[in-house]
């Protein structure tokens, strides 16, 4: 059964998901060799199969072996999990989303990032207005 492409992740599909953006591509052996505290080899290949049924991977056979890649570019991906965590946490609430990434005790933004979100803020405000 197909699931969305924003369906939620579990933990450990995560960082599954992140060991096969940062390589590109993985064998199920080369998952467990970069995951914390590996499941077995079994768990590992289920969870994969999963992230397949979710529609986040996708295998190709390569000699006697399964190579497993993403099938949406990171950023889609990051984009659409930040937009199903505004509609949860923030009610699709923009505003909401980044106060509370403002209010973060760990949000130590420089003064070139905080000058990059005032450009990207008043970028905005323009595309709204139009030509």
């Amino acid at each position: 059964m197909k699931h969305e492409p924003h369906a939620h992740l579990s933990r450990r599909e995560r960082q599954i998901m992140d060991i096969l953006y940062r390589r590109g591509q993985a064998t199920a052996a080369e998952v467990l060799a970069d995951l914390p505290d590996p499941p077995g080899y079994s768990a590992a290949r289920a969870l994969l199969r999963i992230l397949e049924e979710k529609g986040h991977a996708s295998h190709s056979k390569e000699g006697p072996r399964y190579v497993f890649r993403p099938t949406r570019p990171r950023g889609n991906a990051g984009r659409s999990a930040l937009r199903l965590a505004m509609l949860t946490f923030f009610g699709g609430s923009v505003e909401k989303a980044v106060a509370a990434l403002l209010d973060a005790s760990d949000a130590d933004l420089t003064p070139d990032e905080l000058d990059r979100l005032a450009r990207l803020i008043d970028q905005a405000r323009k595309e709204q207005r139009g030509p």
